[in-house]
């Protein structure tokens, strides 16, 4: 391209603004400009602007404001709530822009399907943001798989340690703790999963078993005394829980107090301490994790035969200490075990010798000075999608909602099979509803 690739981002949340905004910031003007931008909250629409230098008349106060104007950019960013990604996606389709989608594409199958057949017809390109796939971490698995060393990979274990205080913020008081108002957990955090197992192992799923539950985080667990806000609540009571919303949002390690960005820049987009305390006495981070709305499990595992006679299965956890992913794989010739969070992967070959041991630290690749989220995911995405738009790079890792859908059949199976009891969903039939 002859001049700066030109970018609308709709929804400058966490994802849009403090992600990929921040890091498209730190990209040379020659490469790639932000020229438009929308959100319904005034001050991260603000906060936005002043960022990317985005004229007044530039900015509008919705997606839909944004899309009834003529044509704005190149590509457009759309990081706005789940179930607002069909309609944002299918209007800048039909205005020509191509697209950088949050996942999940959308929670609907239909609409999933919907999108990418608008793409085709316009000739419009849809990436979606499986931001693990662009890891230093993931990329090197995938790379000691290809080269054979393991032998026939023949089973997989996959976990993700979603982290006690992500998954109060996110999924009991947060914006993805209820289904009907977002997605199923296995689609709204673990599409990611489901989609490096297909990238990883390059098979087609056969079918799906799963069991979960939402456990802990409902009123009959409440302990004694406990009051609806973590503010108004007694000090013996709020001293015994960890997630006490004050202890998350204000003090340290991640809290105001801290200086971090997230979660407490979700709570209040100004993060002094005042502020945020404000904000927990009438928002919904305030509220204690047990008097909440929220419907989404709290553990879940998932089943799956893959062709070939390859199983896998996944475990997806709130009760961790930390935010962490861990694999597994089998193989005939070998095994390999790693921790994403910790940049390990250890190798351990079959035989009785030392030199069969190899361990790679995959953290001296990730360069992401901008936003180090994901394990340099979120940095690797951006970088794999300016590749694609302004040098027509076209890496195995690109995730074209053609190949990304996958993953969403995968998980709304695993949720089908959830909720009727563990029951074994044939994928060929599954897919042929939609």
């Amino acid at each position: 391209m002859n001049k700066p690739l030109t970018v609308a981002i709709v929804g400058c949340g966490n994802r849009g603004r403090e992600a990929y905004g921040r890091i498209l910031s730190y990209r040379s003007s020659d490469e790639v400009k932000v020229v438009a931008a929308a959100d319904i909250v005034p001050e991260r629409l603000e906060m936005t602007a002043k960022t990317h230098n985005i004229p007044k008349e530039m900015c509008f106060a919705s997606g839909e404001e944004l899309l009834k104007q003529p044509k704005l950019a190149d590509l457009m960013f759309i990081c706005t709530q789940d179930k607002q990604h069909y309609a944002h996606a299918i209007a800048a389709l039909e205005k020509g822009y191509h697209l950088v989608l949050e996942k999940p594409i959308s929670p609907s199958l239909s609409e999933c399907k919907k999108i990418a057949e608008t793409a085709n017809k316009y000739n419009r390109t849809v990436l979606v943001c499986h931001v693990l796939r662009y890891t230093p971490f993931y990329s090197k698995v995938k790379e000691i798989l290809n080269s054979g060393v393991l032998g026939r990979i023949i089973n997989a274990t996959l976990e993700e340690g979603v982290g006690y205080f992500h998954q109060a913020h996110s999924f009991v008081r947060g914006n993805w703790r209820n289904t009907e108002e977002s997605s199923p957990m296995i689609l709204a955090k673990c599409c990611h999963d489901m989609d490096i197992m297909v990238w990883l192992f390059g098979k087609k799923a056969k079918k799906i078993s799963s069991f979960g539950d939402l456990n802990y985080f409902k009123a009959e667990n409440a302990p004694e005394g406990a009051a609806l806000r973590c503010l108004d609540c007694p000090k013996a009571v709020k001293d015994a829980c960890p997630y006490d919303a004050e202890k998350i949002y204000i003090e340290p390690p991640r809290g105001a107090k801290a200086g971090r960005f997230w979660p407490t820049r979700v709570v209040s987009d100004d993060t002094s301490v005042e502020a945020v305390t404000k904000a927990l006495r009438e928002g919904p981070y305030g509220r204690c994790v047990f008097h909440c709305d929220n419907d989404v499990v709290d553990s879940q595992v998932v089943n799956i035969q893959f062709e070939d006679g390859f199983m896998a299965n996944f475990l997806m956890t709130a009760f961790t200490k930390k935010i962490g992913r861990k694999i597994r794989i089998k193989g005939t010739l070998g095994e390999l075990t790693g921790h994403m969070e910790e940049n390990k992967i250890t190798v351990k070959l079959f035989g009785e010798t030392k030199d069969n041991i190899t361990t790679y630290d995959t953290s001296t690749q990730i360069t992401a000075k901008s936003h180090p989220g994901h394990g340099g995911g979120d940095e690797g995405l951006v970088k794999c999608v300016l590749d694609y738009f302004v040098n027509d790079n076209i890496s195995d890792k690109i995730t074209t909602i053609d190949k990304s859908i996958e993953s969403h059949f995968i998980a709304l199976a695993a949720e089908e099979s959830r909720l009727h009891g563990g029951e074994v969903v044939d994928m060929d039939e599954f897919e042929s509803k939609f």
